[in-house]
C-alpha cells in the first residue's frame, strides 16, 4: 500500500457534514482500488524481519530478497495477479535472529538479490537456506503472516 500526504485535503472538502458524507463516498472508492491481486507479507512481531522468496519463472527456479518489513507492517513482494501455484518463504527476525524456514533449499545472499537457481548455492557464492511451501492453489493473491507463535499463517486474499 502506498501512502500519500495530501496537505491540502482541507481546502478541497466543504466543512461540517458534508465533508463527512463526501469522506463516506470516497472511502469505499479508495480500499477497492487498495485490493488488487498480489503476494503480501505481514510482520506481525515487534521487530525488523528480512524476507525473501522464491518461486517458478520462465527462465528457471528464481530467489530474491531482502525485502525489509518493519514490525506490525506488511510488504508486497509479488505485484499482480500470481502466476504460479507454489511460492517459498524465508525470513529473519534482524533483532533476535528467529527464522522462519521449511524443507526447500535454495539460494540466498547477504545483501539485496535476485538470483536464477537453486543448485550449487555454495560453488556460486551464496549461501543455501530452507524456505517453507506455500501452495496458493493458484489463487490471484496470497497472504503470509509472520508472528512469534509457532507456525506461520497464511491466507488467500
Amino acid at each position: 500500500m502506498s501512502r500519500h500526504a495530501f496537505p491540502s485535503l482541507n481546502r478541497l472538502l466543504p466543512s461540517g457534514g458534508a465533508a463527512l458524507f463526501v469522506l463516506a463516498t470516497l472511502l469505499p472508492l479508495t480500499m477497492a482500488s487498495e485490493a488488487r491481486a498480489d503476494f503480501r507479507v505481514c510482520n506481525g512481531t515487534q521487530n525488523l524481519v528480512g524476507v525473501a522468496i522464491g518461486y517458478r519463472a520462465k527462465d528457471g527456479w528464481m530467489t530474491e530478497g531482502w525485502w525489509q518489513v518493519p514490525a506490525t507492517t506488511c510488504a508486497t513482494l509479488i505485484e499482480g495477479e500470481l502466476q504460479s501455484r507454489y511460492y517459498y518463504l524465508y525470513a529473519e527476525d534482524a533483532a533476535r535472529g528467529g527464522r522462519w524456514t521449511g524443507d526447500v533449499n535454495m539460494c540466498v545472499a547477504e545483501n539485496e538479490f535476485k538470483i536464477t537457481g537453486v543448485q550449487d548455492c555454495f560453488a556460486r557464492g551464496f549461501q543455501r537456506m530452507g524456505f517453507k511451501e506455500y501452495d496458493t492453489g493458484r489463487q490471484g493473491s496470497w497472504m503470509v503472516q509472520l508472528s512469534d507463535a509457532p507456525g506461520t499463517q497464511e491466507s488467500q486474499n
